[in-house]
């Protein structure tokens, strides 16, 4: 499936901004069951490899998952030193997750992740997505996706989210004895993990993430690596300075193109953008540069919308580039941002994951994401991982506490047909 013109930019945008990645989600749900031993369990349904998905919902996917990026990115924006995160990972790694929510906690989550279709097209478009991307492999573009999930053997799953997952996410299950070794089940999943992204995410899960209690480990790993279109010569790499946002500069080795390459360029107001294609592929890296002293202003109006407005304007320009080459890795924990954007019933005991399971309750404790990038003169190779720790409830939910302890209104009604009999107020029970 090829997406038309404006959907491939959109897409190249929220590629872009996960600045060429590869990418690991992890999914661990926990409560108790006992252990039945290893093995391996799949849905009777293969994965759909000719989804039959509209321009439209193609389109909406990605326009909802660059909405998405731009809110996450607003949000932990204020976050110290150099940030990087993979938004397509942690929206596909939650979209798994989402295929077991159910009433508030799905309309919650659908809404602080933007997903505007509803779930039987949603599953659909990404998987769509994914193999629109990777139909684009080639010599000079690696890229590949795995997904897994990894269970305790006995617990009851419930086979519809198995299915969804199955046909939509290529996902198989694993069993694993989380009950009497999490040790040896942590290590036997960092261990695909790894080999997944090419060596590039190692020991993502800490010990103590998984224990006794983990039931089910959902694992989305994507691997990227993609040469420049327009190399940067090593000879031309000096050491030059970059100025800081507080005035003071650091030296750093600058790549340099030789002379002046055609590619999609537009000055605005207060910024240039420069998009640096890579080769044999539709993927690019959009670089966004603000004017010095205007760089706060500049990302406190990021959105997708801006985002989509420069993209529309770039044009074919000659246009030498001189970039810093630059290697980090960065962390966050997003349960509280998640929560803050529109989806807290997700992290409570009264979340409803029942499309998981029907036995009891499981809710999101954690959402840890760690991501990797490395820019050279060759092109770009980047790994992200993301991490969503679900808990069952260690007890019921607690009743809600009503104090009467001050006036009030109170009614007498026929329930069933809603017919209010009776009507007062209480201001003062003594008189």
């Amino acid at each position: 499936m090829r997406l038309n013109h404006p959907a491939r930019y959109i897409l190249s945008i929220a590629v872009v901004l996960t600045v060429c990645f590869a990418t690991l989600g992890i999914v661990i749900f926990t409560r108790t069951s006992p252990n039945l031993g290893e093995g391996f369990f799949f849905s009777n349904l293969e994965r759909d490899n000719s989804p039959n998905v509209s321009q439209d919902d193609s389109a909406a996917l990605v326009n909802g998952n660059s909405a998405f990026a731009l809110n996450l990115y607003q949000q932990i924006r204020d976050t110290d030193g150099n940030l990087f995160f993979s938004p397509y990972s942690i929206s596909l790694a939650l979209a798994m997750t989402y295929a077991g929510a159910k009433d508030d906690t799905a309309q919650q989550m659908a809404d602080a992740l933007s997903f505007t279709l509803p779930p039987e097209r949603l599953h659909p478009a990404f998987d769509a997505l994914d193999l629109a991307l990777i139909s684009q492999c080639n010599e000079n573009f690696k890229f590949n996706i795995a997904n897994s999930l990894w269970g305790q053997a006995g617990f009851n799953f419930n086979s519809e989210f198995l299915d969804v997952l199955a046909l939509n996410y290529g996902a198989g299950m694993r069993l694993l004895n989380f009950q009497e070794n999490p040790e040896a089940a942590r290590i036997t999943i960092n261990d695909w993990v790894s080999e997944q992204t090419e060596n590039k995410i190692n020991d993502l899960i800490p010990q103590g993430a998984i224990d006794p209690l983990t039931r089910l480990v959902l694992t989305n790993a994507i691997y990227f690596k993609a040469s420049w279109e327009h190399t940067f010569l090593e000879e031309l790499t000096k050491d030059n300075t970059f100025t800081l946002l507080n005035g003071t500069q650091a030296t750093v080795p600058i790549m340099s193109w030789y002379e002046g390459e055609t590619v999609r360029y537009v000055e605005g107001d207060g910024y240039q953008a420069v998009e640096l294609p890579y080769k044999d592929t539709n993927m690019s890296m959009l670089i966004l540069l603000p004017a010095l002293d205007r760089f706060g202003e500049f990302e406190n109006t990021l959105t997708a919308e801006r985002v989509n407005e420069i993209v529309g304007n770039l044009g074919n320009q000659d246009v030498i580039v001189k970039m810093p080459k630059f290697r980090f890795e960065a962390s966050l924990g997003l349960a509280d941002t998640l929560s803050g954007m529109g989806m807290p019933i997700a992290f409570t005991g009264q979340a409803d994951f029942s499309g998981i399971t029907t036995d009891r309750q499981l809710f999101i404790s954690k959402v840890l994401h760690k991501a990797f990038i490395s820019v050279d003169e060759n092109g770009t190779e980047a790994a992200a991982a993301t991490a969503v720790i679900m808990s069952e409830t260690a007890f019921p939910p607690q009743p809600i506490i009503v104090s009467i302890d001050h006036p009030f209104i109170f009614l007498i009604r026929d329930t069933n047909t809603g017919a209010i009999l009776f009507l007062g107020r209480v201001l003062d029970p003594t008189s």
